[in-house]
């Protein structure tokens, strides 16, 4: 099994329901190549519109879900849920979910467990702070969120997993990880995947760069060897950008 050519658009609170089916009616309108998988990652308040126009051109993620089926978890919103409604991915451990809602490794394993038992999909986020780049240790730091949040699955269950390794300084601040940097980090990943769980199962996982992708930087990023994608924040909200970073490949 190929690894999956993958761009994702992450939404975050932005857009209203008509703007973002309008988004999305455009995006799906466009030429999509055969090798490469969009998704875009809409507000919970859209999904129930999105779904009811999607096609399989564009698939619709979550940005997040809680960890029960059900219970009193006033304002949450369950991944049976969003299983229901016919959600395909949903994105846990976005760097804002993990850095203003103190979400942790352990919390998100959870979260993870309760989503792919309910058959959905998951994009995993990890990646380090502007601190831990200046000292030098993003690679252990990146390496004990994969370890404590993801890597108490077992071999058969990654399959239904995508890795997007983001570096936080480079989100929404303008800068960005040089595709040597996003090489490095990717290839890093890669070889703790195959500590883990062999060589098979880490060539066969996407992992997807989100640190402020543009048309003018993807196609030297995704051309990275170990870079299989990316997760694009606000370049996936005008329609023409995206479109480009979906041709990048």
């Amino acid at each position: 099994m190929a690894r999956k050519n993958i761009a994702a658009g992450n939404w975050k609170m932005n857009t209203t329901v008509s703007e973002g089916v309008d988004l999305y009616k455009s995006l799906s309108e466009h030429n999509v190549p055969s090798d490469v998988t969009v998704i875009v990652g809409a507000p919970f308040i859209h999904l129930s519109s999105l779904i009811a126009v999607k096609n399989d051109n564009i698939k619709v993620a979550a940005q997040n879900c809680h960890y029960e089926n059900s219970g009193a978890y006033t304002g949450e919103t369950s991944p049976s849920m969003l299983a229901d409604l016919g959600v395909d991915y949903v994105i846990l451990g976005h760097s804002e979910r993990r850095e203003y809602f103190n979400e942790d490794n352990a919390l998100l394993a959870k979260k993870l467990n309760a989503v792919l038992a309910n058959g959905l999909p998951v994009i995993f986020c990890c990646g380090e702070p502007l601190e831990i780049r200046r000292e030098g240790t993003q690679n252990a730091y990146v390496s004990k969120q994969l370890e404590e949040g993801l890597f108490h699955l077992d071999v058969s269950q990654l399959k239904d997993v995508v890795i997007a390794y983001e570096p936080i300084w480079a989100i929404g601040t303008g800068e960005t990880a040089s595709p040597a940097q996003a090489q490095d980090m990717h290839a890093h990943i890669r070889s703790i995947l195959v500590n883990k769980y062999g060589s098979d199962a880490a060539e066969n996982m996407s992992i997807l760069y989100g640190g402020s992708v543009k048309p003018a930087n993807a196609k030297e990023i995704f051309g990275q060897k170990d870079v299989d994608g990316g997760l694009v924040g606000g370049a996936s909200l005008k329609a023409d950008m995206f479109k480009n970073i979906i041709d990048s490949f």
